[in-house]
């Protein structure tokens, strides 16, 4: 996983020199006219750590989770 940032450019979202595959799926979330997001130094570890675990390849693919959550007949 890879967070980035990018601009609204001719109605197409142009990301800061990550180049990506043609097809790959992304995820956009866009701040409100002056919202900020902060982090307060526990989060930004957490959020870090969190990082450091699905960058070593400890993650679970969100299909196969909702896949394993359903019921078995």
């Amino acid at each position: 996983m890879r967070i980035t940032t990018g601009k609204v450019v001719a109605g197409k979202i142009v990301l800061d020199d990550v180049p990506l595959e043609e097809g790959t799926a992304v995820t956009v979330l866009a701040p409100e006219s002056g919202e900020t997001f902060e982090l307060d130094p526990a989060q930004e570890a957490e959020l870090l750590a969190a990082i450091g675990e699905i960058e070593s390849g400890l993650s679970v693919d969100g299909n196969a989770l909702l896949k394993s959550l359903q019921p078995k007949d």
